[in-house]
């Protein structure tokens, strides 16, 4: 579903003023809470109010998806040999800037057998203020790189920060992108203690959850080894970002 937010609140405006004669306290409280409305919908990519993201599967079974962000890193080997002692696939959402600086690394992780994502080139931390254009040019920047470093292309998409605005829902409609989010976010960049991150993953586990995870630390690491024995442990098994959408469109 395509929004107009822009166009709703013109229209929501004027019909405040017209239900209230014109009163400007009125007409300022309709701004603020409008405001707060599209902030709420630009950083969590859940609502889905500028781009249409999966965040968690449709099934019946006990199963849910690892994926990981802002790699490759000096830390990622160690989560691919940890990943390839309990057979599990994962999908990687990988910066341009990262694989250019781990090249070999992005090319262990594709002949593992996870899946790629486009985590666009230099994840700027001002990415929700960039221009349409802009946003394009990271997004294709970061394909290009994939394609000379491990001769891969892929059509998913994951905006960094889950920040999403009408700029990048046009990037991402240019590239033909599928845009993905998560339904458990471990919080692991900005929490410091791992038994905290393990129980916020674990409780907020459901069938079809997309887990957010980062390969950016040996923090995480510890984390994913926990998380593992987790899984095994409730019989869990995993899917892959792209087999989902396999899946979704066999349905």
């Amino acid at each position: 579903m395509k929004h107009y937010p822009f166009i709703v609140f013109y229209l929501f405006c004027n019909v405040f003023i017209y239900a209230f004669h014109g009163s400007f306290w009125v007409y300022l409280v309709g701004f603020l809470a409008f405001s707060a409305v599209v902030v709420w919908g630009s950083f969590d990519i859940g609502l889905g109010y500028f781009v249409n993201s999966m965040i968690h599967k449709r099934t019946k079974l006990n199963e849910v998806a690892l994926t990981f962000d802002d790699g490759p890193t000096e830390f990622t080997p160690l989560f691919l040999d940890l990943l390839q002692e309990y057979q599990v696939k994962a999908t990687f959402f990988c910066i341009g800037k990262q694989i250019e600086k781990y090249p070999e690394t992005f090319q262990r992780i594709i002949a593992d057998g996870h899946t790629i994502g486009n985590h666009t080139f230099s994840h700027a931390n001002n990415t929700g203020f960039l221009s349409a254009s802009k946003m394009t040019e990271e997004i294709e920047k970061c394909d290009e790189v994939m394609l000379k470093a491990g001769n891969i292309k892929t059509g998913l998409y994951r905006p960094p920060f889950g920040v999403t605005n009408p700029s990048i829902a046009k990037a991402i409609k240019r590239t033909r992108k599928k845009s993905i989010g998560w339904n458990v976010r471990s919080l692991d960049t900005i929490t410091e203690d791992e038994k905290k991150i393990y129980t916020r993953i674990t409780k907020g586990l459901k069938k079809g959850s997309i887990i957010l995870l980062h390969d950016t630390s040996e923090k995480t690491y510890h984390v994913l080894v926990d998380l593992l024995l987790f899984l095994k442990d409730k019989k869990y098994s995993t899917f892959t970002i792209d087999s989902m959408i396999k899946s979704t469109k066999n349905d």
